[in-house]
């Protein structure tokens, strides 16, 4: 048995409920670590910052599971909405940490959105992304037919648009943020169709 297989049998014996648990975790250790001085002398930032990071990290591994199907044969497809669904509370649990414990003043809000181009590209990505959970259930895949996959690759603009968020709020340059725009990128031209090469008449 390859390797490739021995991932493929492992994953398929993982069950769906454990993946949301496991990767959910992090968020309220990160909450505890902050309220008990262990993120450091400004905690709220790093919070923001960590949860925001692990929203990217789970970004790029939903756009991996096409590709490693496609090329390696690994077969991760039946994690891809869990992932999709985690990435998406990863970004909630971010925007809900700079709305109530960064900003505070509600009337900045607005202000900060339209000011600021990083707060711009990312209130963007994160609006893509909200019909996104809102179908991810079997009912919105039925409902929806062909259009529930057209609407889906949503994902894509949002991916880079996040990436785009990050490399903006990095003060200086930063080679972190520029990592994860470039595995977005190569990930997704990894989903590319493959051009058929014509037969020489």
């Amino acid at each position: 048995m390859t390797l490739t297989d021995h991932i493929n049998t492992t994953a398929r014996r993982v069950p769906i409920w454990l993946v949301y648990i496991v990767c959910a975790l992090p968020a309220p250790w990160f909450v505890y670590l902050g309220a008990t001085g262990g993120l450091g002398v400004e905690p709220i930032q790093e919070l923001e910052h960590r949860l925001g990071e692990l929203a990217l990290q789970f970004m790029v591994a939903g756009l991996a599971i096409t590709p490693l199907r496609r090329h390696m044969g690994v077969n991760l497809l039946r994690f891809r909405r869990a992932i999709g669904l985690i990435t998406f509370y990863y970004v909630l649990c971010h925007l809900l940490v700079w709305l109530f414990l960064d900003v505070q003043v509600w009337s900045r809000i607005w202000a900060d959105i339209i000011k600021r181009p990083y707060i711009t590209i990312g209130m963007l990505a994160f609006t893509l992304l909200i019909p996104l959970a809102v179908t991810s259930n079997n009912w919105s895949v039925r409902k929806l037919g062909a259009a529930w996959r057209q609407m889906h690759k949503l994902v894509y603009p949002a991916a880079v648009l996040g990436a785009l968020h990050y490399i903006w709020l990095a003060k200086g340059f930063q080679l972190e943020p520029l990592l994860y725009m470039a595995a977005i990128l190569v990930l997704l031209a990894l989903r590319l169709p493959k051009r058929r090469v014509r037969a020489a008449s």
